[in-house]
Order: C-alpha cells, then structure tokens, then sequence
C-alpha cells in the first residue's frame, strides 16, 4: 500500500521521513548534472582530455567522424550542456522514496 507514510503516528518520525524525500529529490536533480560535469560533459562541449572527450574521440573514430544523435553520448552531452535530463524527476523520485523508506525503517522502533 502507498499509505505508509501516513500511518506512522510519531510526528518527529514523519518528520525525518518527509525531510529525507525531500532530501533525496534535491539530491538527485543536482547530483546527475554534477557528475557528468565531472566526467568532462561541460556546457560549452566535451572538455579537453576527459574522460568524455576521449571518448567522442573513439566514437567519431568508429563512425567516419560523427557522433550518432539520439546515441547515449549525445544524451549525456546534451544533459552536461543543459543540466536536465528527460525523466530525472523521476530518477529523483525514486531516490527521494529510497531515502524516506530506508530513514522510516532505520527509526522504526524494533520489538
């Protein structure tokens, strides 16, 4: 059942729990951009000598030159330049969701 949330009757429990989701969501929007960043898929194109340019370099290599758009490259490039992704809400969510369960189990009292 989805009404989990709503019979913990603890208010401080409900609390943390609602604050780790909310945790969890902003964690998951900042932390996919961030990472790509860190992998060299920068706003202005691949950075030079990362790992993301060594591998446009391999990719255009194989392929006579170009990058296939709609390839899993050209989406992580396209999410370093913008710093969104299609769907990362729900990626977010489910991040968000795993927190808030996994906080309300760590505080539920065992018997």
């Amino acid at each position: 059942y989805y009404d989990w949330f709503w019979k913990i009757e603890n208010k401080k429990t409900k609390a943390a729990v609602a604050g780790a989701v909310v945790l969890g969501a902003a964690g998951g929007f900042a932390a996919i951009p961030l990472t790509l960043n860190a992998f060299g898929f920068a706003a202005a194109g691949p950075a030079a000598g990362s790992t993301a340019a060594g591998w446009m370099s391999s990719i255009a290599v194989a392929n006579g030159g170009a990058v296939a758009a709609g390839s899993t490259y050209a989406a992580l490039q396209s999410v370093g330049m913008t710093g969104w992704i299609a769907g990362q809400s729900v990626v977010a969510g489910i991040a968000g969701s795993g927190a808030g369960i996994g906080t309300y189990f760590g505080l539920r009292k065992t018997t």
